[in-house]
């Protein structure tokens, strides 16, 4: 049950990014919403480096979610 989660976790983290990514590529007037799925898939990955303990995914989705935030602020503000 866990492991299937976890899984759902990881593939749901990994359609988000590519969703963001596709979102800000297109540069059009919603890409800023990439980074609210670049966001979504940060919590997503760092929830799944916890669990399985993969600490440099953990550091490096925690840069990452500070990028977003800041992409978020300068899209938005």
């Amino acid at each position: 049950m866990v492991t299937r989660r976890l899984a759902a976790v990881g593939w749901f983290g990994s359609f988000t990014a590519l969703a963001g990514s596709l979102l800000l590529a297109l540069n059009t007037a919603y890409s800023g919403y990439g980074f609210v799925a670049f966001l979504v898939s940060n919590f997503a990955w760092i929830y799944h480096g916890t669990k399985t303990r993969t600490w440099p995914l953990v550091v490096m989705q925690i840069g990452f979610t500070v990028t977003s935030v800041l992409g978020l602020r300068n899209w938005f503000f």
